[in-house]
């Protein structure tokens, strides 16, 4: 890669969040395959972007894991609130177990809601028993 591209990934990941309060929070991980040593391996990069106080979205940070398990989660927003994330209100994200464990204790006081693009977990397979002229509506 580029060390031009390299010092522009840093400068952004490292950058002061000062255009909070940042009121909303949306938290989420993608599992993605990698090259590392010669070998693809799994890892989790995880995105965080918010509100800020002119009330534009902004991306705050990403990160990646080998897991998204409850020590990535805690590491990746106790930089987020190093870097100057405060006053936040309400934390929207899938109901990963440690992903809530981790907004519970690191931003206290604020409400966590599961994000709609994750609806009730089986819904499709629901569907799919249901006839077909019946699956459309139901989708």
């Amino acid at each position: 890669m580029d060390s031009g591209l390299d010092e522009e990934v840093t400068a952004f990941r490292t950058r002061p969040l000062d255009a909070g309060p940042y009121p909303y929070l949306w938290l989420d991980a993608l599992a993605i395959k990698v090259r590392e040593d010669g070998r693809i391996v799994r890892t989790a990069c995880v995105v965080a972007s918010a509100v800020n106080a002119e009330g534009y979205r902004e991306i705050l940070g990403m990160d990646t894991f080998t897991s998204e398990d409850e020590a990535a989660w805690r590491v990746f927003l106790a930089g987020l609130a190093g870097r100057g994330l405060a006053g936040v209100q309400l934390v929207v994200s899938d109901g990963h177990r440690g992903l809530t464990n981790a907004i519970d204790a690191l931003l206290p006081g604020a409400s966590w809601q599961r994000s709609s693009a994750y609806p009730c977990s089986g819904r499709h397979d629901v569907v799919r028993m249901l006839p077909r002229w019946e699956r459309a509506l139901a989708a």
